[in-house]
């Protein structure tokens, strides 16, 4: 992986981006959570232990047999009296009774329940919330305390994961049917609370900061055919054998209506596999979860958004310091961790989120992965554009550098082989010293052209005449003209004050001109031409050529490339040079124009800012 600067931020940009996503998608996807959080519930169920609490319902037999839902309180009463007898611990009833009834059977019922003992009675909250509806007094006086009867099953799926313990309307607040039944069995005078807790005696029951005092139900696994596994006796079989009330002796007894004509609550569990639960049985299990005194935490918001980070570290980790399938096989580990510790924490009834985490790990890993794919391509194409800038200039040496070493080479051999005079001896030397200092131009044009291409050179700013370099790039070519018998024109150009690297530009102009003498025809004519246009100076090159068409113009400058008729015609080339050109031209700042039609000739159009512009863009 790159150690450079910018790689860090990059990938650190591109990891941040994946956790951010993450815990947004964690967010938004509550209801993948209460899928993983009901399959490890199932999977690591509670072990089945005897109940301190028992059912006493009124189901559909009974109703039958003892005058259906219009005798509800005379049914109820007569059950509560069995109950009297058979000396239950706590008595919580869930049927609410805020009205006057038959009086015959209202007095039978506040009878009954006045020989019950740490009766509990139920209350709700209506009008939206806005207040309690409680028992009537007459009713309400013989209870040691009210429960609300609220589950407040989950919007998303309606499934009762948790109840809160408490409900408020202003500052009216009530606790848990269930819990005041606890709390009443147990003996112990009131609920205290804590910041994160609710104490109940010796009990704590670790709710959070919610003011609802929200508590997973830990619910016993169903048995036969669903039916909850809390034990239930029906009135219409207890009033005909006493005797079954024995089996409520000493517990807390949830007393309500399970007929599936009359129960009006019927609630989603974690069990429920499309089965319902009364309400009265959840209370009964949130009961049975408290005397239990083992309870499932949620982990803390901080918990979820430390663990996202751990796996998103340790994802970047893995492909930064490893790669191919050593890398992919830590991002795997990674991604296995993400799904095994939530499950794991369960068994240790820490409840943490599943799906935050494990989008984290896919997604920081598949960042990872992402990010050091493209890197890799990133440097393979970088080593191939180097290979090809090698290649480039190798041919470039054998390309450009061919003329004055075979000048030198032949120079050389001519005064070592014959014996020459005195005045051929000098005239020798002084070409094999022109073309030695040629050749040490070139070598230094090409490492510049080559340091530009790479961003490692910064040009030389001097100021120098358009027409000066012209005429001297003119006079380099004459000698190839003429033994082509090819007229160069040149005209005058008036303000061409320019700003740049002469040597370079010199390079690019010569380039043009060597062209069109060796691409135009004997007895033809090349122009140079130039002028001020605005804050640009344009200096054109006009042959009579070959020509070219639109689909040549369309690959001309690329490396290597030669036009079909530079290819025909017998000229040695590499199809670097208009490259080259090219590269020098806009590192100033400039653009080059081409105009050609086969068969008319071609004109090149160098377009330079003007000395003044040139210098206001540098400053």
């Amino acid at each position: 992986m790159p150690g450079a600067r910018t790689g860090v931020l990059g990938y650190a940009a591109a990891l941040a981006t994946a956790l951010l996503l993450a815990l947004v998608g964690g967010w938004l996807g509550v209801q993948v959570d209460n899928y993983a959080y009901d399959w490890m519930f199932r999977r690591h169920a509670p072990e089945h232990r005897t109940c301190q609490s028992a059912l006493l319902v009124v189901d559909e037999n009974t109703l039958n047999r003892m005058g259906g839902m219009r005798r509800l309180r005379e049914i109820l009463a007569a059950g509560l009296e069995q109950l009297a007898a058979a000396q239950p611990r706590a008595v919580a009833l869930d049927v609410t009774l805020p009205d006057e009834g038959d009086p015959s059977a209202d007095a039978r019922l506040e009878a009954a329940l006045a020989g019950l003992p740490n009766l509990v009675l139920p209350c709700e909250l209506v009008d939206d919330g806005r207040r309690w509806e409680d028992p009537h007094p007459r009713f309400r006086r013989h209870a040691a305390a009210l429960g609300h009867v609220h589950a407040d099953p989950d919007p998303l799926d309606n499934v009762t994961r948790r109840i809160p313990l408490a409900k408020a309307t202003g500052r009216d607040r009530r606790w848990a049917l269930s819990l005041e039944a606890f709390r009443l069995a147990r003996g112990v005078a009131a609920v205290t609370e804590t910041p994160d807790e609710l104490e109940v005696g010796n009990l704590i029951i670790p709710t959070g900061r919610d003011p609802a005092r929200p508590m997973r139900v830990r619910y016993l696994p169903p048995g036969p055919e669903g039916i909850s596994r809390v034990p239930r006796i029906a009135i219409a079989e207890l009033v005909s054998r006493p005797e079954l009330g024995a089996r409520l002796r000493d517990k807390v007894v949830f007393v309500g209506v399970i007929a599936q004509s009359a129960a009006r609550d019927r609630l989603m569990t974690p069990f429920s596999y499309g089965r319902t639960m009364q309400g009265i049985e959840v209370h009964a299990n949130a009961f049975e979860t408290l005397a239990g005194g083992v309870f499932l935490r949620d982990a803390s918001e901080m918990a979820v958004v430390s663990f996202a980070l751990l796996l998103t570290v340790l994802a970047g980790l893995a492909f930064w310091f490893r790669s191919g399938w050593q890398a992919y096989a830590l991002g795997v580990l990674v991604v296995g961790l993400a799904h095994f510790v939530p499950p794991w924490l369960f068994t240790r009834n820490v409840v943490l989120p599943y799906f935050g985490p494990a989008l984290a790990a896919w997604l920081s890993v598949g960042s990872a992965a992402a990010y050091q794919y493209f890197v890799v391509r990133r440097r393979w194409r970088q080593a191939e554009a180097e290979k090809a800038r090698y290649q480039q200039a190798m041919h470039f040496v054998t390309h450009e550098m061919r003329t004055p070493l075979t000048a030198i080479q032949g120079s050389s051999e001519l005064m070592a082989r014959y014996n020459l005079s005195e005045e051929k001896r000098r005239q020798i030397a002084e070409l094999i010293h022109s073309e030695s200092r040629r050749l040490a131009r070139m070598i230094e044009t090409f490492l510049s052209v080559e340091r530009l291409s790479a961003g490692q050179m910064e040009l030389r700013r001097e100021p120098f005449e358009a027409d000066e370099l012209v005429h001297a790039c003119v006079a380099r070519v004459r000698p190839l003209a003429e033994r082509k018998s090819i007229r160069i024109r040149v005209e005058p150009i008036e303000d061409g004050a320019l700003l740049g690297d002469r040597e370079l530009m010199e390079y690019a102009l010569y380039n043009l001109l060597t062209n069109a003498i060796k691409y135009s025809p004997p007895e033809t004519e090349v122009a140079v031409s130039g002028r001020r246009d605005g804050s640009r100076v344009r200096i054109a090159v006009r042959d009579q050529g070959f020509g070219m068409d639109r689909d040549e113009l369309r690959n001309l400058f690329r490396k290597f490339y030669r036009t079909r008729s530079a290819e025909v015609s017998g000229e040695k080339g590499t199809g670097l040079g208009l490259c080259i050109v090219r590269e020098i031209v806009t590192h100033h700042g400039g653009s080059i124009e081409v105009e050609s039609e086969p068969g008319r000739g071609s004109c090149f159009t160098v377009v330079l800012p003007a000395r003044a512009a040139a210098r206001a863009g540098a400053d």
